[in-house]
């Protein structure tokens, strides 16, 4: 006979108010998974990352972090309050600096955010091609980026918001060089995404 399994403790979910979670109570519920974030009152609990998901990241935090003028910042994984039922949590944000006032800042607001980044994984593909950039551009967000695998090179899908549409507008897609005038001039080298930065 083997020995005897193991059980885990028994795990305890959060339950939902009947309207549903608030931007407010994220910062308020012990025990939540990290990159937890809200749409439309649900709690979005993020799968583990692929390397490449991570690479990527890593690469356009280092381009955007030499590019950005001393008036922005560039963060990871931060959340943006889009309003009282939505808090996504977009891979990269690129913020005005002044929009940070306190190292437990957890948040910021559309007014704050410059760019909003999406790198596409496989369990947030739907989110980060539908859900997400409708709610960034309605909030009013200039810049968005969808980052996508193209056989391990990150492949940059580069909108801008249309103001009397609130919509976002194509303006390029990006393979093996990012290069851009707005919203600062940028240029990131996409090939070396598998290099030692």
């Amino acid at each position: 006979m083997g020995a005897p399994m193991s059980v885990d403790p028994e795990i305890s979910w959060p339950v939902p108010p009947r309207d549903g979670w608030t931007a407010d109570d994220l910062d308020r519920l012990p025990n939540l998974p990290p990159h937890t974030e809200l749409l439309d009152g649900s709690l979005v609990f993020m799968s583990p990352q692929t390397a490449f998901h991570d690479r990527a990241m890593l690469l356009l935090q280092l381009g955007l972090f030499r590019t950005a003028p001393e008036e922005l910042d560039v963060r990871r994984e931060m959340t943006v309050t889009l309003g009282p039922r939505n808090r996504p949590e977009p891979d990269l944000l690129v913020i005005k600096a002044e929009a940070l006032t306190s190292s437990e800042q957890t948040s910021f607001v559309p007014g704050d955010v410059v760019l909003a980044v999406e790198v596409v994984s496989p369990d947030s593909e739907a989110r980060d091609l539908d859900i997400k950039p409708v709610k960034y551009a309605k909030a009013g967000i200039a810049h968005f980026w969808r980052v996508e695998n193209e056989g391990g090179l990150p492949v940059v899908h580069v909108f801008e918001l249309e103001q009397a549409t609130r919509s976002y507008v194509a303006m390029g897609i990006f393979r093996e060089h990012l290069t851009l005038q707005v919203p600062f001039p940028i240029d990131i080298d996409l090939t070396a995404v598998n290099r030692r930065p």
